[in-house]
């Protein structure tokens, strides 16, 4: 090896005039650069409070679909016209600083590495890097006010340690994953919010409320005995408000009319019989509000939910069987980690996120002993077997793949024979699509967990045995994006070994490929995901195998069956960087 990597760190080179970039310019892949081809833009210059920093490496995410489609609709556009304004994909990404201005210098110096946390919030008003802030699919860019003045100060994180280009981009992939068993629900009611508790009109048990009736400015009473209302009026100071027999068919006016159509940030229904009326409650459920259901009799049928509203708005279902109403809340009952020797199932785990939690899972210890993957391709689960199976035996643990697209496969039979009868711990669900949230659902035992990680859209619905929340305890959880803390605790199992991001890696292209690469990924041509590195403008467009074949110096260094890492990294920019 020379000395061109060195140099590549150093930055020592003379920087170009001009740098290659793929603006885009409206809804469809034809709108992202001109004429199918990146554009070159001058190289910019920062100003006092301005850092210009260079592209190392950027990740293709599936996220980057719903823009492709959208243009300037996308919810993080704001209806923006992109033939006026355009912006740029590339929110994964890997950076180093070249320049800081004169009043960032104490903050950055030249040859720094960071890594960008994407979601970021202006006065609580959410942008994007790579949505709204034009992103990473450019050699070098400056970076200002756009994320200096915004309302988290951390939005750009220093790399620290000997991470990888590639590796560090992918910590913000695996920061949604991390972020998928971190707690993001709502475990107790909202200190000054709206409460509504209904029921039990008829019932002779005696309820308690032991802990959080003191945290609701307003507490709404329906179809409620007096003792409830005596229970409520001595454990609070909120305003305390009787509304008398409430119908199935009223409940949307009372709740229109109560929250000016917010919906109330905590339900509580004693002993409800009807799914059909538990199914109108939902749908008054606030933002990051809860519903909490407390009887120990089943409802008569399947309640309706939006399983959109679980992952993106993180409503919260719980429920208790005894009487102590408050027992419902709180993490000891309500867990967000995988279960420790227990039975997982990951739904469509054989696309690029959905490997993510399986290594994840295989990777924990302590954690699941059994992992079950789904997939409609044996391709795509083959190749999850060649990383995985090295790391289930390491760690004492069974991996099993299922195609569940062969005549005859009955998932449930499958996991009920692997559980003794017991079923899944854990189901995670990394399909955006409602009926397989649905049948996910009948995996589950009794403590179970139903992580939905793939988004669908708020509005859909699917019909759920919510008897498993109070009867059974179980868990309904939805993650969307990640966290500055997050994306950090990636990087710090990154740098400790427990954690691998490259693992996750199947296809490198240069610059010039990225469409190629958004267009690939949209596709499915790849088992896992893309990596681009704008800085080898000419190198094409590559599975790992293809990588091993075409380039021998850079296949010395890539770990077993092709996998990629740091050592092949800095092969590669060897290989392909024009430091002139």
């Amino acid at each position: 090896m020379d000395n061109k990597f060195q140099n590549y760190i150093d930055l020592d080179y003379p920087l170009p005039e001009k740098v290659w970039g793929w603006n885009m310019y409206g809804a469809g892949l034809e709108n992202i650069g001109r004429d199918g081809k990146p554009e070159l833009f001058p190289m910019p210059e920062p100003g006092p409070d301005q850092i210009l920093v260079r592209v190392d490496a950027v990740g293709l995410c599936f996220s980057d679909v719903k823009l492709i489609k959208q243009g300037g609709q996308h919810p993080k556009l704001y209806n923006r016209d992109l033939s006026v304004e355009p912006t740029r994909l590339g929110h994964e990404v890997a950076l180093t600083v070249i320049k800081a201005g004169e009043n960032l210098k104490d903050r950055f110096t030249p040859g720094q590495k960071l890594a960008i946390q994407p979601d970021i919030y202006v006065n609580k008003v959410v942008t994007a890097y790579g949505y709204t802030i034009p992103g990473g699919l450019i050699q070098y860019h400056l970076i200002g006010k756009e994320i200096f003045d915004a309302d988290n100060s951390e939005y750009l994180i220093p790399i620290q340690g000997e991470l990888g280009y590639s590796e560090s981009a992918l910590t913000e992939p695996w920061a949604c994953v991390e972020a998928a068993y971190t707690q993001r629900r709502r475990l107790f009611p909202l200190d000054g919010g709206l409460m509504w508790i209904n029921g039990p009109l008829h019932s002779e048990k005696s309820f308690t409320f032991e802990k959080g009736l003191e945290k609701p400015s307003k507490i709404y009473l329906s179809n409620t005995p007096p003792q409830i209302f005596e229970l409520v009026r001595s454990r609070t100071q909120a305003e305390v408000v009787e509304v008398g027999t409430l119908e199935k068919d009223q409940i949307a006016a009372f709740a229109q009319e109560k929250t000016n159509g917010k919906g109330f940030d905590d339900i509580i229904l004693l002993e409800p019989r009807s799914a059909e009326f538990v199914s109108e409650v939902a749908r008054q459920i606030a933002f990051r509000g809860t519903l909490n259901i407390v009887s120990d009799q089943p409802l008569d049928n399947l309640v309706v939910i939006d399983a959109g509203r679980i992952h993106y708005h993180y409503t919260t279902y719980i429920g208790t069987k005894g009487t102590e109403i408050s027992a419902a809340y709180g993490e000891e009952r309500n867990r967000s980690e995988l279960m420790a020797d227990g039975l997982l199932v990951v739904v469509g785990g054989a696309g690029p996120m959905g490997q993510m939690h399986v290594q994840r899972s295989l990777e924990l210890v302590p954690g699941p002993k059994t992992v079950v993957v789904t997939d409609l391709n044996d391709a795509r689960l083959q190749a999850l077997r060649q990383n995985g199976d090295p790391i289930a035996e390491k760690n004492g643990k069974q991996l099993i793949l299922v195609n569940t697209s062969k005549e005859g496969t009955d998932l449930a039979a499958i996991i009920r024979e692997l559980s003794d009868g017991r079923m899944a711990e854990d189901v995670v669900v990394c399909v955006p699509n409602g009926k397989v949230m649905e049948n996910a659902a009948l995996l589950l035992g009794k403590n179970g967990m139903l992580n939905f990680f793939a988004g669908v859209s708020n509005g859909t619905t699917i019909n759920i045995d919510l008897n498993n929340i109070f009867l059974n305890n179980m868990q309904l959880t939805g993650t969307s994006g990640s966290s500055v803390f997050d994306q950090k605790t990636v990087m710090s199992k990154a740098r400790s070994g427990s954690l691998s991001p490259n693992l996750s890696v199947a296809a490198i292209g240069g610059l010039k490929q990225a469409v190629a690469g958004m267009d690939a990924m949209m596709s499915g041509i790849f088992t896992g995901k893309i990596v681009i590195y704008p800085q080898l403008e000419d190198l094409p467009l590559l599975s790992l195998a293809e990588v091993a074949n075409n380039y021998p110096k850079v296949a010395e260094k890539m770990g077993p069956n092709h996998t990629w890492n740091r050592e092949a990294e800095k092969v590669l920019i060897e290989e392909f960087w024009k430091n002139d």
